[in-house]
């Protein structure tokens, strides 16, 4: 299976906050990404039946769905779509906790450009890549 590469790959973004979802839906669109954005996550996890992403960008803390919910859903139903997600609740437990559940990165929010696209470039990475290198996003937000 060819490995997703900007030109090819959809990338999902589940944000609350609309300004937010569009400032990051433009970074996404200019780095060669195809994007496609949601307000909730229930509406993403709708979504699935019509399109499956390369890779999430999520807030965990999306109202009535959240982040949380999401990444159990996706693990338990949707198999591996890696999952970056972006918190401005960041503690070492929450960090701890989203990566235990199946996220590929934790970022702090006001997330960093190049960190969100390392980390998205990281999680379309083979396993064996994208550890090494979503670690190294982790350490460049603080994490």
């Amino acid at each position: 299976m060819p490995r997703d590469t900007p030109e090819n790959a959809l990338i999902a973004i589940v944000e609350d906050d609309g300004l937010v979802r569009r400032a990051m839906e433009r970074l996404l669109r200019a780095a060669g990404y195809r994007v496609v954005s949601y307000a909730s996550g229930a509406d993403f996890l709708h979504s699935l039946h019509d399109r499956r992403p390369a890779c999430v960008v999520m807030d965990l803390g999306t109202p009535v769905v959240t982040g949380f919910d999401v990444l159990t859903l996706l693990r338990r139903e949707a198999g591996r779509i890696p999952v970056v997600v972006t918190t401005a609740d960041d503690s070492p437990q929450i960090r701890c906790d989203v990566i235990a559940v199946g996220a590929s990165a934790c970022l702090d929010k006001p997330v960093d450009d190049t960190v969100l696209l390392d980390a998205i470039s990281a999680a379309l990475q083979p396993s064996e890549i994208a550890s090494d290198r979503t670690q190294n996003a982790r350490q460049a937000s603080g994490g």
